[in-house]
Formats: C-alpha cells, sequence, structure tokens
C-alpha cells in the first residue's frame, strides 16, 4: 500500500513538472490578468505586486511604495511556452513607455518581468534583445530578480470578470483583450 502512494505522489508530482509561472508588471494589473485569463495553456492568474517595501496595500502601491502592479501567471508549457507568453505581453501593453500605459501614470505602472531562475532569465533576455529589432524606440522593460510577491486584496482579483460594464474595464481592458484575440 505504501509502494502504491508514493507511486501516486510521484506522478501527480511528475504531472505537475510542466507547470510554470512568470510575472509581469504591464500597467494596471487588471489589464495583465484579463488578457491571461482567456489564453489557452494559461492555468491561473493572480494579481499582486512586487518590487518594493514588503507588505504592501492598494493604497501604499498607489502611493509610490516602490511597488509594481502584477499579475502572476501560471501556465502549462506543454500547452505554451514562455516566448508565447512574452509575445502576448508585449502585445498587450507598450513596452517602451516608463512608468505609464496609457492614462495610468506612476512607478506602479512600470513594464516588468520579474524571474526566478537563470534558465527563465537568459529565455526573457534573448526575447528582449530580439524584440527590440520591431520597436523605433527603446525598450524599457526592466527584468528583476523575484525576490518576494504578494497577492493583492481580493476585490482585485479578476476584476474583468466580475465588473464587465465598469467603464475602465468597457474602454481600456476590453480592447486590449479584443487586440489579443485578433
Amino acid at each position: 500500500m505504501k509502494r502504491i502512494l508514493l507511486g501516486v505522489i510521484f506522478m501527480l508530482s511528475m504531472a505537475n513538472a510542466t507547470q510554470k509561472s512568470i510575472i509581469l508588471g504591464g500597467g494596471c494589473f487588471w489589464c495583465v490578468e484579463a488578457v491571461f485569463e482567456n489564453v489557452q495553456g494559461v492555468t491561473h492568474t493572480e494579481v499582486g505586486y512586487s518590487g518594493g517595501k514588503d507588505n504592501p496595500s492598494y493604497e501604499s502601491v498607489s502611493r509610490g511604495d516602490g511597488n509594481i502592479e502584477v499579475a502572476k501567471i501560471d501556465f502549462d508549457e506543454k500547452q505554451i511556452s514562455l516566448e508565447k507568453i512574452l509575445e502576448i505581453f508585449f502585445k498587450m501593453h507598450d513596452p517602451t513607455s516608463v512608468d505609464k500605459q496609457g492614462a495610468d501614470v506612476g512607478i506602479q505602472y512600470r513594464s516588468a518581468i520579474f524571474y526566478e531562475n537563470e534558465e527563465d532569465k537568459k529565455s526573457i533576455e534573448d526575447f528582449l534583445n530580439k524584440q527590440q529589432e520591431n520597436y523605433s524606440l527603446p525598450i524599457v522593460t526592466k527584468l528583476y530578480k523575484l525576490k518576494k510577491y504578494y497577492k493583492a486584496e481580493d476585490y482585485h482579483q479578476h476584476y474583468f470578470k466580475k465588473n464587465p460594464n465598469n467603464s475602465y474595464c468597457r474602454f481600456v481592458i476590453a480592447p486590449k483583450i479584443k487586440k489579443i484575440q485578433e
């Protein structure tokens, strides 16, 4: 019985071996999450904060505590590659815009990618270098080693799904989703 249980645990751990996460900052975290919620191969999304002071809140981030509004994107590598995730990310926001996306302005809206290991760092650096050829302005997306990630308050989670008729959702988020779907 013990062997069977250990075998099942091993098989379950192997089944999750293709699960990866990436943390992306590209303006309002509601936008980033909403775009990726509908991408095949993305298994879970969550919004939060990273890159600044410990134990942030929406209010402290809005006051400029150094944290970035981010979305944690969990995905299955068998269904979608890190490169494809990054391509979508670059299509849904402007990686040449310093500390703003559209009308959202402040350091919390800067373009950022947080990596967890050196293999991903190298892949992301290669992607950024290749992408620069597609832009006349310099890409300002910052690459950071993930130190801490803080989940945002519950009312921010899956905001677009919960509030599709909100004016920000209709006029800012919905066009980004449509752009990616096309």
